[in-house]
Parts: structure tokens; sequence; C-alpha cells
């Protein structure tokens, strides 16, 4: 490094990475002593905000403790970094739609072992830690367990020393904000930022172009290569937003790396001074409404667009930024296999295999096939989902326009393809049928690139989720994919990370398990399994069930400030929430809930097992059966919870806009954990772990994750029920006839009757005909009423179960107990080995 001066240069002097000394000489340290927390505290409340520290308060205190937290992970970032370049590490850059990584405070105080400390400072201040980490909001980075999963690896990669990134979006909004009027869901933006978000670094001097539209020019060098330039662009800058990913307890801090749309030209001064000031603005309101909401409705081409360009957008500038950070060391991509991987979570990011096709062979001069070699020794894919309308398309004329030179590419990744099927001298029956199902490109009905194809084909490995899921996806969704690449298939069941779905989210419970097992558990959640002799412990079980109380004390306090319910403590808290689809038959959950309200009005002096049923979750804003299945779940809490015959009884609470932070609330209160999915849909869940984890009994079909758990947990403390992946393919191929199920079934006759003879909407006849119609008219696809009466009689079981609470406990602590195998740093693990390659590194503490 050199710098001019005058005439000369002058040479800067240069330290090893250690920097030691010259650490200590800018206070490049941390104070982590009550004293020192605060003085950072009242620094960053006087300095930054601009406050009076004289006059705290939670929200200032709170951004005075965040920032102080921060600057001891950034410390340890920086120490971090250095390591990956001593180390010469290869990387992981894990590319993903959405994160949803809760609140950071708390999770923040607990990894760096501050808690306690903070807890003293604040007291110091007159002030309570939790009342001040209320004010903190749901960072609005992520929907559902897609982003919930990713944060949890980075949890884990962070807490291995795993040498990773995470690359995303910055959100100004979150999908949105759910309220419930009238019953019904209603949208609002979710603005989780308006009060500022004291996490996060924003990183102008890492500004990307990124290109959109346009079109491709075609030339011959002077060296006789045929040369592509795309041009005539319309740019936008991506503004990189770091958000730091705290280890736990061991000195090491990795980041996400997140992207905000910036303008190229935030203002024309032109069109303000001729009175037009719309106009004015109109380019920074065209080019940032890309990184303005988390996946914006797609109904219309205009959504269509923009969905593509964020998908595009945040690839193309997390390629330009690892390859600016490959580039410091390496002068050509010999290496680059090597030293970079990069896990595609979904197929959102999947067009990160084409631009880096582009960049290798248009701007770098590689020849394709080196090019390619590179790229598929690079790419790894995480599929989610076997629901086709998640296994993603996108119209070739939607990309030709918006991404042209990658259209190209991506015609001319299918038709080698193509041609390597036509060399395969394996005796199949119908190659041109194969190609045509193997093409990355569908004909019909629109011609379109089917991007999961795309991933496969571009990536070394393509992994599912849950031992089930996996191999779903080899002999049902892609056996054909399977077969011409037999060894690229694996899979890597998804895990949860123990310090914030225990440790930060179930303290009591936390602290019960640590006077038993020794040692550092929560890193090693195997250990759990030495809790397994205590379950013949009365006095132990005594324990375990006042931290289950205790539990239901705090959710109880949480729904009446929120809704004004009172729950009854003496119920149990069954619960389902996660978000709202048919396939995960929250119906069949409120047909149940229907059931037991018409067995105690017929028999009001009867004994029956009290329940409180908690329903939580977001509908889609475009998914209408969705939206009317949350109207009908809070159309029948409107009846029970009115009906003096249900008092004591029974119980129904919705509530509104689950989230990360009100799931550390719910989940550690719940006794049963609702897993009903139709078999063969589930990909895996976490939510079914992190309810088992925290000592939640699971009431289940055999699908996704819950067939792993059974195995572990064993089939005498799970509750499964109704027909598996295989029945259910083949009730369907035999004429699945609902009304078969119906008519003889006189309980469920009488629920199906209710719905639709109103009762639940007296003011809006006809209100839920969809729900019945799509039951008993439109073929139930999600086999609902197959299901039912397994159901109800399996919640019989658990209603016995409960009755004997020596027996509940029992089996509540073999659950904890053997879910060891169901952490993320388990799953991450097995990533670096079977598909990464990556070793962990010692870490920097």
């Amino acid at each position: 490094m050199t710098r001019k001066t005058g005439g000369g240069k002058q040479t800067a002097p240069s330290f090893d990475l250690s920097c030691k000394t010259f650490d200590a000489d800018i206070g490049l340290r941390e104070d982590n002593t009550v004293e020192g927390l605060k003085r950072d505290i009242i620094r960053h409340v006087v300095s930054t905000q601009g406050n009076d520290y004289a006059r705290p308060s939670d929200y200032n205190y709170y951004h005075g403790l965040a920032l102080a937290v921060r600057d001891r992970m950034i410390i340890q970032w920086i120490k971090t970094q250095r390591s990956y370049y001593k180390d010469k590490a290869k990387r992981v850059y894990y590319l993903s739609m959405e994160y949803l990584p809760g609140k950071s405070l708390m999770n923040s105080l607990h990894c760096l072992g501050l808690t306690e400390t903070a807890q003293q400072a604040l007291k110091d201040f007159g002030l309570d830690l939790e009342d001040v980490a209320e004010v903190e909001w749901d960072a609005g980075l992520g929907n559902g367990g897609l982003g919930r999963l990713a944060s949890c690896y980075l949890d884990s990669m962070a807490t291995q020393c795993i040498s990773g990134y995470g690359y995303g979006i910055r959100y100004d909004y979150g999908m949105f904000h759910q309220m419930i009027e009238n019953g019904a869901q209603v949208e609002s933006p979710d603005n989780w930022t308006k009060r500022g978000n004291p996490w996060e670094f924003d990183r102008a001097r890492y500004m990307k172009p990124v290109n959109f539209f346009g079109h491709v020019q075609t030339w011959v060098d002077d060296q006789g290569r045929l040369r592509h330039s795309w041009v005539d662009t319309q740019k936008v800058l991506a503004m990189a937003c770091d958000l730091l990913v705290p280890g736990f307890r061991n000195g090491q801090t990795i980041n996400m790396r997140l992207w905000a749309a910036k303008s190229t030209m935030d203002f024309n001064l032109e069109y303000f001074n001729t009175g037009n000031y719309i106009g004015a603005l109109e380019a920074k309101i065209r080019d940032e409404t890309i990184s303005k909401v988390l996946y914006p409705s797609d109904q219309k081409l205009t959504g269509k667009v923009l969905r593509l360009s964020q998908q595009y957008f945040f690839v193309a500038a997390s390629l330009e930024d690892i390859l600016r950070r490959y580039k410091k060391k390496h002068d050509t991509f010999d290496m680059f296999p090597e030293m970079v991987v990069i896990q595609l979570n979904d197929t959102h990011p999947t067009i990160a295999i084409p631009e880096l096709m582009r960049i290798l062979v248009d701007e770098e001069l590689l020849d394709w096939d080196t090019a390619w070699d590179i790229c598929t020794r690079v790419f790894a894919y995480t599929n989610h989902t076997i629901l086709p309308e998640a296994l993603e398309t996108w119209p070739c004329s939607l990309i030709q326009r918006v991404l042209p030179r990658h259209m190209e590419i991506i015609y001319e990744i299918n038709h080698r393809f193509m041609q390597w099927l036509d060399t395969l001298a394996d005796g199949h029956p119908d190659p041109d049928s194969r190609k045509s199902r193997l093409s990355i490109i569908q004909e019909h009905p629109e011609k379109s690139v089917r991007m999961a194809n795309l991933a496969i084909v571009g990536s070394f490995s393509v992994n599912g989720v849950a031992a089930m899921h996996t191999e779903i996806i080899k002999s049902v969704v892609f056996p054909e994919f399977h077969e011409v690449f037999p060894g690229r298939f694996r899979n890597i069941t998804n895990g949860v990370t123990p310090r914030r779905w225990l440790n930060q989210a179930n303290p009591g419970l936390t602290e019960l398990i640590s006077e038993k097992i020794p040692g550092n558990w929560l890193c090693y959640l195997d250990k759990l399994e030495q809790l397994s002799p205590h379950a013949d412990d009365p006095e132990f079980r005594v324990r375990w069930r006042k931290v289950k109380r205790a539990n239901k004390e705090l959710l109880a306090n949480y729904v009446r400030r929120k809704i004004g319910i009172e729950c009854n403590l003496d119920a149990m808290f069954d619960v389902q929430v996660k978000r709202i689809h048919e396939y995960k038959r929250q119906l069949l959950n409120v047909l149940h809930v229907i059931t037991l309200y018409n067995r105690i009005k017929a028999n009001p002096g009867g004994e029956f097992t009290p329940r409180a049923v908690f329903f939580g979750g977001k509908a889609a804003p475009s998914y209408f059966m969705a939206k009317l299945i949350i109207r009908l779940i809070n159309a029948v809490a409107d009846v029970v919870n009115n009906d003096a015959d249900m008092a004591g009884r029974l119980q129904v609470i919705f509530l509104p806009n689950y989230c990360v932070s009100q799931a550390e609330r719910i989940i550690p209160a719940t006794e049963l954990s609702e897993q009903i999915s139709t078999a063969g849909y589930e990909a895996s869940g976490t939510g079914n772990m992190k309810f088992a984890l925290n000592g939640a009994l699971t009431i289940g079909t055999l699908d996704g994750a819950n067939v792993e758990m059974l195995e572990e947990i064993g089939a005498e403390n799970m509750f499964i029920f109704g027909r598996t992946a295989d029945e259910i393919r083949d009730l369907r191929r035999s004429g699945y006839n609902p009304w078969h199920y119906c008519e003889r079934d006189p309980e469920l006759k009488k629920v199906l009757s209710m719905i639709s003879r109103n009762v639940f909407s007296p003011r809006d006849p006809d209100l839920f005909a969809p729900i019945t119609d799509s039951l008993l008219h439109n073929g139930d696809y999600y086999c609902v009423l197959a299901d039912y009466r397994a159901y109800v009689d399996c919640q019989e079981q658990v209603d016995l179960v409960y009755r004997d609470q020596e027996e509940w406990t029992r089996r509540s602590i073999l659950n904890t107990a053997r879910m060891g195998k169901f952490s993320s740093d388990r799953s991450v693990a097995e990533y670096a080995r079977d598909i990464w390659g990556v070793e962990p590194l010692a870490c920097p503490i």
C-alpha cells in the first residue's frame, strides 16, 4: 500500500494480521464490566443519539445498549475476518431471499455472555432489561421457515467457526404486519425500521451497479473470439448493509451482507425547477422499489418483473462481492472452486448460475467449457419443497426482457445439457420424452425457465431437508435427474439453534437442564440424552411442570395484554402456529375444535380435558382460501369463547402477527404441538423441532422431519395419526371421494353442516361456502376429511394421557432429551463435511 506525497511515494507502515499493538493504541478492545458497559451506553445516548443521558427512557437506552453491544461484536468481526485471510480459508456464501433473525438485542447479549452485565447496568440507570428489549421490532427480512432456517444456520456457522457469510436483501418493509379486524386478516406495512436499526452498518463504499433491461451486442474481437456485450441497460446501485451474527461465547462473529437498492439519480433538478416535483423523484422511487418489500404480489406483470428483479439484484451484487474478495489474493480463477462454495437456499437465487457464467465468459474471457466446469464445482442447491407452485418457473419472455443476456446463456446451458443427454448410453426407452421432462426450458403452457432444473444442472450438490423429503425428490419429483446424476442428491435434515430456541426462549428450562448436564451442552445438543433417566424421577418431574406452568403464565400475560383474553392455565395449551396453507391443515384442527364444541354442548356435565387451542400465522395476501381459513378460526373462536358451557373447558385463541419474538413466548408454554400436514407435503418443518425441544408432545402425521423425530423420540412419546404419503397417493389414484367420509361419520357431517348453515357466520350467509365446497365438491385435495376420524380419535388419546400429569411430564422430558439430533449445529457440520468441504477454524477468542 502506497501514498503519494508531493512528487514521490511513501510506503505505509506494515504490520502482521494480529495487529495487537496497533489495536491497543486505537482502543480495539472490549470492556465487558458493568461500568464499562454503562460508560459505552451513555456515550452512545449522548454522542450518537444526541440525547441527555440523565433522562433515561426505554427507547434511548435500548439504542444506547444496542450500539454498545454492536461495538463489541464489530471487534470480534474484525478479528474473525483477519483470521480468514491468515488461514487462507475457503469461504461459504449462503444466498437466501429471506432471513428471519427476530430481535437482536437479547440474542447478542446471550451469545456474548453479557446478559447479567446488561441487567445490572440498566438497573443502575433505573431501567429493566426486559422492558428495554421490548422496544426492539422484529427484523422484517423474512416470512417463515425458510428465513428462520437461514438464520439458524448462520448462528451455527458462527458458533462452529465456519468461514461463512449470508447474502440477501435489506428490505425496507417486511411482507406485512398482520392485524385481525372482524375476524379477517388485514395487512399493513411492516415498517420495522421506522425508529432506526442500530444493528446494521451501511457500507456505502461497497456500492455495486446492477444492470437491467437493455439488449445484447454480438461481435468478434481482434483475436477472433465471439464476444457478447450487454448494453443500453438501466442501472441500479446495490449498497451493502452488514448485520452481525455472533457465535456463542467463542469470540467469533460473522455477518449477513444485505443489499439495499439505491438510485443512480436521486434527484432531477431540471424537472424540479420546472415544477415537476414528482418527476424529479421518479427515478429514485422506481429504482429503490427493488428492496422495498419482501415478496411483493406477483399477480400482475409489474409484480413479476419486480420479483425477478429482486432475485437478480441481490445475486448480482453478491457475486460481485464474492469475486472482489477472491481477487484480493488470486489473479486467475484456477483456485475459485477450492476457495469458494455458494449455497443456493431454494430456487430464488438460481439466477446466480447464468450470472456467474456471464461474468466468466463475457467479462473474464474464459472459454465456455472452463467457465462451466468452475460454475458446476461452486454451486450447491437446497430444495425446500415439492409443491408445484413453489418450484419456480419464469416466462422466457420475461427473462428476455429484464435479463436478455442471461436468457441467451440459459438457452446455451440447456442446449449443451440436451446434447449431453443424447450421449447417455443407458438404454432409456423414450429418450426424447426424458429430454422434454428434464429440459430447463418448459414449452407448455407457456415457454418458461424451470428454475429448479437449472439449479440441479448447474450445481454439484442437491440436497433435501429431511430424510423423507429427500426420498420424495429423488423418487417422485426429480427421479430422472437422480438417474442421470446419481451422486448429486443427498440429504441434510434441518435443525434449529438451541441457543435461541432453548437458552434464550426458555431460561427456566435451560437452568433446570444445566443442573443435570454439566458443560456446554448448548453447543453439543446430543448431551441432552443424559436427561432421559431423570424422566423417572418424581421430584424432577415436579420441577419440570413448574417451569412449564411459569411459561404458561408468561404466555397468558402476553395474550391478556395483546388481545384481552384470559387464558385458563389449567387447560392443555394446544398450539398450531405456522404459515397458513391448506396443506398444513389448520382446517383439520378447526374441525376438531368444532367437534369438541359439539360434544360439550351435548353433555354439559360430562368430563372433558380442558383445552386452550392457539392458532397463529400469516396468509399470503393473494391466497384467498388461507385468508378464509383465518376468518373461520376467528368465527369459531367468537362462538366458543362466548358460550357459557365452554367456560373452563374450551378456548380458541388466534394470535395476530405471528413472528419470531411471539414464537419465543408461545413455544416454551406449549404442551401439545400440532404438526398435522398432509403426508408427503411438508419438506421438513422446524417448528416441530422447536416445540419438542421445549418439552411439547407432538400430534402429527408421518410427514417431513416428523418421521425422523419419531425415530429419535419413540412412537410411545408422540401421537401419530393419518395416512402415509404412499397411502395418500394410493387414495387419489383409486378415486378419492370425500363424500364417502362425510356420509359415514355423523360427527363430521354435523361439523360441515354447521359451517355451511352459517352457524359461524350468521350475518354473512355463505361466507364459508368456498371451504365446504373445496372439501366436498372440489376433491378435498389435501385429504382433510380422509384423515378427520383418525385425527379426532388420536386427540382422545391425547386427552387421556394429559389427565395423567405424571405420565405426560415423563413423556415431555423424554421429548426434550431425545432432540439432540435436531440442532442446526449438526446440520451445518454435515453441510461443511459433505457438501462445502470446509473445516472449522480456530476460534479467535
